[in-house]
């Protein structure tokens, strides 16, 4: 079979892997969990009149008894735009406003996300044992699992964020399959200090302005990535020309190349976030819908479409609350600085049962009090060797000029370090869900160099057991933590023998 074929095949298979056990047992806990008592319902109110309603202050109760006719006929003020609410929204359109439903589309775009973060890795390795082995790491992320079992807006930006970073990448490769057959059919060594054809038509950057747009319009912050791979691939393209003869290309490569890149960028993912607020556009209900019909002589309502300056004064009232006083004074027991994220400092817990007595509820009789929880926690051995991995991919990229690291480290830092500008505002660890994709492929691209190449012989072999030693102790590992992502029943000491450290509790 030739290497592509296994490759997909190879996707197909993880990823089918990935979905099953995401699926088990993915209506309990039978409850709104954590944040889902927010984008459940909200997810429900826009699939059904296009903006986001109050709901009864008990209605968590009586939507899960089946009563999910709680819904108010007022406006909610929301603090995220409405992709992944859409996406929410289309299980519950499907299943039912009910556990199931609403975490459907999760286990979706969680399983799209290992295939996703697998292809990004072949094609940066050009390797398929490297793309298994950010799969299968991936797959057993105790992070990267939960978050894909819950109604929850963080995976669906993820998915989309390594969908674009691969579709830039694929466009990389064409751009200079494209100056290579330029070079061929006229005959040519190299450019021979000119700049080369126009290569304007961009297909895969195209798609990857659409994507990235679908990841900001499920949350802002992936304008972050947006903006630090816009640069990157500047740079890809400056190089390729470099390469390929010409002479002094940096100036008219941010004309020639730039201005392209940008508008098949920016303008198209403004388009594509524009397009998720289509719903809230064609309603006249929705929060600050008739603002501009409320406020004609401000600037916004008198030089744009009404619909457009409300859209905007809406912006402004999320901005405000992302950034004013009310959030900088806030507190959280589970709040976690960005610091810690990468080391797993302070995970998350979504849910707990507490004072379950034996004999009752699965709790065996005669011993010790149980206990249910749900607790976001990547697999803490995955997490530590990838947070070594971003650090040799650092060196390598930086150090070593191998530059297939630089988008795992680009990734990476594009979605960690900016949070330490918003330290005054209680942060959450599950945040670094768009963070692990790419850690996880720099950590499969450095197995891969232990592995070594092909005709390695015994080195190879050595390699290959250190690796497969690595891979089976993950997945060992998060087989030990598994009834704390998965709100199973534990004594309390079981609980306790996986709270390793003081800050997990």
């Amino acid at each position: 079979m030739p290497d592509a074929r296994a490759g997909w095949a190879l996707v197909g298979v993880v990823s089918l892997v990935a979905f099953l056990i995401r699926l088990w047992h993915l209506g309990d806990p039978n409850k709104l969990v954590f944040d889902e008592t927010y984008y459940a319902k909200d997810a429900w109110s826009v699939l059904h009149f296009g903006y986001e309603r109050v709901w009864a202050d008990n209605a968590n109760d009586l939507i899960v008894r089946g009563a999910i006719d709680q819904m108010g006929s007022t406006p909610e003020f929301v603090v995220h735009p409405p992709m992944g609410k859409l996406l929410i929204g289309l299980g519950e359109a499907m299943f039912g406003m009910n556990a199931f439903g609403w975490r459907s589309m999760a286990v979706v775009f969680g399983t799209l996300l290992i295939a996703a973060t697998m292809l990004l890795a072949r094609r940066l390795s050009r390797s398929t044992l490297v793309a298994a082995l950010a799969g299968i790491l991936l797959t057993v992320d105790g992070l990267a699992f939960t978050m894909s079992r819950l109604g929850l807006l963080d995976v669906f930006q993820a998915t989309f964020l390594v969908a674009a970073v691969a579709c830039l990448v694929r466009d990389r490769d064409a751009m200079r399959a494209r100056l290579a057959a330029h070079l061929e059919a006229a005959g040519l060594a190299d450019l021979g200090g000119a700049y080369g054809p126009r290569l304007w038509w961009r297909p895969w950057r195209l798609a990857s302005g659409v994507l990235f747009g679908c990841s900001i319009a499920t949350k802002w912050n992936s304008v972050y990535a947006l903006a630090a791979f816009g640069v990157l691939a500047l740079a890809w393209d400056i190089g390729a020309r470099r390469l390929a003869g010409a002479r002094r290309p940096l100036l008219p490569g941010l004309f020639r190349d730039g201005l392209p890149a940008f508008v098949q960028l920016v303008p198209v993912a403004v388009l594509s976030y524009l397009a998720s607020w289509i719903p809230w556009l064609v309603s006249t209900g929705g929060w600050d819908r008739q603002w501009a019909a409320d406020n004609p002589d401000t600037p916004l309502a008198r030089h744009l479409p009404r619909a457009v300056a409300s859209l905007f004064a809406f912006h402004r009232e999320i901005y405000q609350f992302h950034t004013g006083s009310y959030i900088n004074h806030a507190t959280h027991p589970y709040a976690a600085g960005p610091w810690g994220w990468l080391i797993l400092m302070r995970p998350l817990g979504l849910d707990a049962v507490n004072g379950i007595t034996p004999g009752t509820d699965g709790c065996p009789p005669g011993g010790e009090d149980c206990i249910r929880v749900m607790t976001t926690l990547g697999t803490p051995l995955l997490w530590w060797g990838a947070a070594a991995a971003l650090a040799a991919a650092i060196l390598f990229w930086i150090g070593l000029r191998d530059a297939r690291f630089s988008v795992p480290v680009v990734g990476a830092l594009a979605m960690w370090l900016p949070w330490f500008l918003y330290t005054d505002r209680p942060l959450f660890y599950f945040y670094a869900i768009c963070i692990v994709p790419f850690t996880v492929t720099a950590l499969a691209m450095c197995l891969g160099r232990i592995i070594g190449p092909a005709d390695g012989g015994r080195r190879r072999i050595l390699g290959a057991t250190i690796v497969g030693a690595y891979v089976a102790l993950v997945i060992l590992n998060f087989a030990w933590f598994w009834p704390i992502y998965t709100d199973g029943l534990l004594t309390w000491s079981q609980w306790w023998s996986r709270m390793w450290f003081p800050s997990w509790v």
